[in-house]
C-alpha cells in the first residue's frame, strides 16, 4: 500500500482540522464522563520485541471500550429540542453500552435495537449502564435487520439516530484516544525504560522522543477509531505511522483502500465481532485513506492465541477486537525493533462462554489440534492398533465419537487429536498411511470444521 499523504496544515493554531474535528472541544465534553485510560508500558512485550511497547487500555474504560467517547460526544452536541425527542441506536455490542451510559448521564430517553440472537450478557450489560433511561428492542436475526428497523423507528418517532461510527462527532469523540496517547507519551519523559547493557542494545529513550510514537496500531471495524486516532496523529505527529488492523474474515477497510472507495463484502466471519463489518463508513473512509499508512489482516486463530496469552501471562482480559493490535506484532517485529510503539486495546467485553471456542480456534491455528473422520477396519484389534501404533507418545485424543446411532462400529468415528508440537503433525500423517488407516482431515474443510466449534 502506498504511504498515506501527510498534512501540511498546523492545527496548533486552529481549533478545527481539515476534517472539521474539534479535538479540544470533544475532550472537554468527555471530561468527567470518560476516564483517561492508562498508557501502560508492557514489560513482557517490550522485551519480546526489543522495543518500547505501550498499551492504551481502553478495555479499562467505564463501559469497557472506547465507544463511550463517540456516543457521548455526539449526543452532548445535540440541541436541547433534539435530546427531548429522544435518541436511537442499533448495536449488539460496545456501541449499545456506550450509548446506554450516555443516555443515563444526559438524562435522555434512548431506544436500543439489538438482534434477537444477541447474547444475554450483552443485553444485561446494556440495561445496567442505561438503567431506566433506555428501552431495548430485540428485532431481526442479523445486525442489518436490526439497523433497518432502528432507522425506520427513528423516522416514525421523530427521534435522532446515533450511528456507531460514520459521523464526524462520533469520530471526533474517538479521536480523544489519540489525544490522550500523545499527551501521555510526553509524561514518560522521566522514565528510563530500557537502559543499555552489554547483553542488549540500547532502546530509544522517551526523553529523546517527547510526544512521539513511531507506530500506533489501531483495530478497524467501521473506521471511527482509526479515523479519529489517525487524524489526531497526522495533525500533531505526522511522522508517526498509523497501522490499521482487521480480522482476515472481515477485510472491509482493506478492500475499500484497494478499490479506492467503500465496498460491501458479500459475507464475513463474525468471530471478531467488534471489528467484523461488511462495509466501512463513507465518512470514515474519506479520512482513513489519508491517515492510515498500512492495513494489515490478522487471522482469527492468531487473535485467539493472543487473547489466551494476554490472560495467562499478563492477566489482561480482552475481547477479540481488543487483541488485534497486539496479535499483529509478530508480523512487524523487524520494523518496530528499537522503536516506540502504541497498541490500542479497544475493549474487553468478552463473554466467558466463548472461551472454549477461543481455545479451540487457537489450537487449530497453532497446528496443535486436528480432527479426522476415521473408518476403522472391521476386524478385532483395529482400534487398539490405532491407539498403540498410530498415535505418537505425546499425542492426546480429546474427542472420540462414532457418527452413527446404530451399528456404530461399522461407521466412521470422529477423532480429535491434540499434539504437543506442530512438528508432530507430519509424522502422525505418515503413521496413518503406514498402517493403511482410511481417514479424512476435517480441518481442511472449513464447512465441516465449522460444525465442530
Amino acid at each position: 500500500m502506498e504511504e498515506a499523504s501527510k498534512l501540511s496544515i498546523d492545527l496548533n493554531n486552529s481549533p478545527l482540522g481539515v476534517w472539521c474535528l474539534d479535538y479540544k472541544a470533544a475532550a472537554e465534553r468527555l471530561s468527567g464522563i470518560a476516564i483517561k485510560t492508562p498508557l501502560h508500558l508492557s514489560h513482557s512485550l517490550s522485551k519480546k520485541y526489543q522495543a518500547n511497547v505501550f498499551l492504551k487500555r481502553e478495555d479499562l474504560q467505564v463501559v469497557r471500550s472506547y465507544k463511550l467517547r463517540g456516543a457521548y460526544n455526539m449526543m452532548s452536541s445535540l440541541a436541547q429540542d433534539q435530546l427531548q425527542r429522544g435518541v436511537v441506536c442499533a448495536s449488539a455490542g460496545n456501541h449499545a453500552q456506550g450509548f446506554a451510559y450516555s443516555c443515563k448521564k444526559l438524562g435522555v430517553k434512548g431506544v436500543v435495537f439489538m438482534p434477537i440472537i444477541t447474547p444475554k450478557q450483552k443485553v444485561t450489560q446494556t440495561k445496567m449502564f442505561g438503567e431506566s433511561f433506555i428501552e431495548i428492542k430485540l428485532i431481526g436475526d442479523t445486525f442489518d435487520d436490526c439497523a433497518t428497523a432502528a432507522k425506520q423507528f427513528t423516522q416514525e418517532n421523530n427521534m435522532v439516530f446515533i450511528p456507531p461510527f460514520d459521523d464526524y462527532k462520533i469520530i471526533e469523540g474517538q479521536a480523544t484516544v489519540g489525544k490522550e496517547i500523545f499527551e501521555q507519551l510526553n509524561e514518560t519523559k522521566e522514565y528510563n525504560l530500557h537502559p543499555s547493557s552489554p547483553s542488549s542494545p540500547p532502546f530509544p529513550s522517551p526523553l529523546e522522543r517527547i510526544g512521539e510514537a513511531d507506530y500506533v496500531f489501531v483495530p478497524v471495524g467501521g473506521g471511527g477509531l482509526s479515523a479519529g486516532v489517525g487524524s489526531y496523529f497526522k495533525t500533531f505527529s505526522p511522522s508517526t505511522k498509523i497501522v490499521g488492523l482487521e480480522p482476515e474474515g472481515a477485510p472491509s477497510m482493506f478492500e475499500a483502500l484497494k478499490a479506492g472507495h467503500p465496498v460491501t463484502l458479500i459475507s464475513i466471519d463474525r468471530f471478531v465481532d467488534g471489528a467484523a463489518v461488511k462495509r466501512i463508513g463513507d465518512i470514515t473512509f474519506s479520512i482513513c485513506k489519508d491517515v492510515i499508512d498500512d492495513m494489515h489482516l490478522v487471522p482469527e486463530g492468531k487473535v485467539c492465541t493472543t487473547i489466551l496469552k494476554l490472560y495467562n501471562e499478563d492477566a489482561i482480559v480482552v475481547e477479540p477486537a481488543g487483541a488485534l493490535s497486539i496479535a499483529c506484532l509478530d508480523d512487524y517485529a523487524n520494523d518496530i525493533k528499537g522503536k516506540t510503539i502504541v497498541c490500542v486495546v479497544s475493549g474487553s467485553n468478552n463473554d466467558i462462554d466463548r472461551m472454549p471456542e477461543i481455545k479451540e480456534r487457537s489450537l487449530q491455528y497453532e497446528g496443535l489440534k486436528h480432527y479426522f473422520l476415521v473408518r476403522f477396519a472391521q476386524r478385532p484389534g483395529a482400534l487398539r492398533e490405532f491407539l498403540n501404533h498410530v498415535l505418537g507418545p505425546n499425542d492426546d485424543i480429546t474427542r472420540f465419537e462414532y457418527m452413527q446411532k446404530t451399528n456404530k462400529e461399522t461407521g466412521p468415528a470422529l477423532v480429535g487429536i491434540e499434539l504437543t508440537s506442530r512438528n508432530d503433525y507430519d509424522s502422525l500423517l505418515q503413521r496413518l498411511k503406514e498402517y493403511q488407516i482410511d481417514y479424512s482431515e476435517i480441518n481442511k474443510d472449513n464447512n465441516l470444521f465449522g460444525y465442530l466449534i
